[in-house]
């Protein structure tokens, strides 16, 4: 077997459809416990989202959200969604949607835990995460442990997915050499992240917004050259997503899966990395950070994810492929060919802006993707060093950073230089074993975060600032909040 199958074997095991079930299960359940705060929060979490709190120990809670949505708004955003209407059909975005309305509560319950639970760090810096609330809200260390030996891999493995996309979107549009392109990430990238977390969280707050409107305002461009076509693009989603198109009428089990799997991708939520950013935030309440963090997950998804999708469909520009066709080349599994020749990833997107704005569109799809997946990897870089220093605390680990450095670097590179359907297998890989662990684990400990939201509504309605205190609520182990 080479490498190829073995990585598709690993993922058919890990993105089994019992995942894919648990995931929209326990989106729907939170939605439900929580009386759908994804919607009857909107307007706190939009004046939650530009509070200036911030000190020596937390960033603030703009800089946390700039973090998170430096790793959910990716080349997941891009190239992520052209490998789910390639391998699922139009029909997964719905199903993308979906995940994100429901995993909008998951988010929630994350982050706030993660408040909960933060701890300090040996610079007196806020650390949290999964690994952290897993320990001290359920006692388990072992659980904790195998946590963050998981997420530190993964991290590696999805930062591959945005170098790979880099270099792909270089060379197509400029035939750069995708070695020297390796070469150049690699060294700005251990430039800054020799600067700690406060630098990270400084270049995300500034690049994150202007690239995200950079990107959303070509592809407005875009699509009101094709506005005629938007009715037709909506209806063709729908239909895909339940099976009564005539073209993929078939497809509408592997629509669901794809869907999930880049959605989860994505917008991260129930996954357990946007945790890690929240929990570095000073705020005075836990559900403060939950809901900001809560309202990322609409700004990847519904907002920059819709915004890819539109683009490629309304343009016609992309390929399906037949998921009942298989162990042959992908050029003989085409259900739909209308760019034969180009791989699934970002020149689809290339393809659909140039095909509107001619000269203009592969050169900007690849400045969009330095920015969307350059922050990425800083933030998941952020989430697996976070797990390394949980598991090195109490221990000189100058040595371990040092290692870990050069792993993540190496291993950033080396998927940089493989095909795009390995480095996204083996990114899926990770998020499938990250949202295992990190689902079954706040449904454990579901009942801190739920109280914690009691707490702040009580508060809100006597019209006071919400500030927590744990010990009201029956909570232990919150070291940071009982000082």
């Amino acid at each position: 077997m080479n490498v190829e199958s073995i990585v598709n074997a690993v993922l058919a095991v890990v993105w089994s459809p019992y995942l894919v079930v648990l995931c929209l299960a326990t989106g729907l359940y939170f939605s439900v416990r929580t009386r759908f705060i994804q919607l009857r929060a909107l307007p706190d979490m939009l004046r939650l989202m530009f509070r200036h709190e911030r000190s020596d120990a937390g960033v603030s809670p703009f800089q946390a959200l700039s973090l998170s949505l430096s790793s959910r708004v990716g080349v997941g955003n891009i190239a992520g969604v052209a490998m789910a209407i390639a391998f699922g059909g139009p029909g997964a975005i719905f199903w993308m949607w979906v995940v994100a309305f429901l995993g909008a509560s998951s988010a929630f319950i994350e982050s706030t835990l993660a408040q909960i639970y933060k701890d300090r760090d040996a610079k007196g810096q806020y650390r949290g995460g999964p690994a952290y609330y897993i320990e001290k809200g359920l006692g388990q260390r072992w659980y904790a442990v195998l946590f963050a030996l998981v997420t530190v891999l993964a991290g590696a493995m999805l930062a591959g997915t945005q170098s790979n996309a880099i270099t792909s979107a270089v060379n197509e549009a400029w035939d750069v050499p995708v070695m020297v392109t390796t070469g150049v990430l690699l060294v700005v990238l251990a430039a800054i992240l020799l600067g700690g977390v406060r630098r990270i969280a400084r270049v995300a707050e500034w690049v994150v917004p202007v690239m995200a409107v950079a990107y959303l305002l070509v592809t407005a461009v875009v699509m009101v050259l094709n506005i005629e076509r938007v009715p037709e693009v909506i209806a063709l989603v729908l239909r895909s997503a339940f099976g009564v198109d005539a073209a993929f009428g078939a497809m509408i089990g592997t629509a669901i899966q794809w869907g999930v799997r880049r959605g989860v991708l994505s917008n991260e939520a129930g996954m357990g990395s946007g945790a890690h950013p929240a929990a570095a935030a000073e705020v005075s309440h836990p559900v403060k950070q939950g809901l900001v963090q809560s309202f990322s997950v609409y700004i990847d998804t519904m907002v920059v994810c819709s915004a890819t999708a539109f683009l490629i469909l309304s343009t016609g520009l992309y390929n399906v492929y037949d998921p009942a066709v298989n162990g042959v080349p992908d050029e003989a599994r085409l259900l739909l060919g209308n760019l034969p020749g180009v791989e699934a990833g970002p020149r689809f997107v290339q393809h659909a802006v140039e095909s509107a704005l001619p000269g203009f569109g592969k050169s900007f799809v690849a400045l969009a993707i330095l920015p969307f997946a350059f922050t990425t990897i800083l933030a998941l870089y952020y989430m697996a060093e976070t797990n390394v220093s949980y598991l090195c605390r109490d221990r000189p680990r100058q040595w371990v950073m040092g290692a870990f450095q050069l792993l993540f670097l190496a291993a950033t590179g080396y998927s940089a230089m493989k095909s795009a359907t390995v480095a996204w297998a083996l990114g899926d890989i990770g998020v499938g074993m990250m949202s295992w662990l990190n689902i079954i684990a706040i449904l454990l400990l579901q009942r801190p975060a739920l109280a914690a939201l009691r707490d702040y509504e009580n508060h809100r309605r006597h019209g006071r600032d919400p500030l927590f205190n744990p010990k009201l609520l029956g909570v232990r182990n919150t070291s940071v909040w009982a000082e």
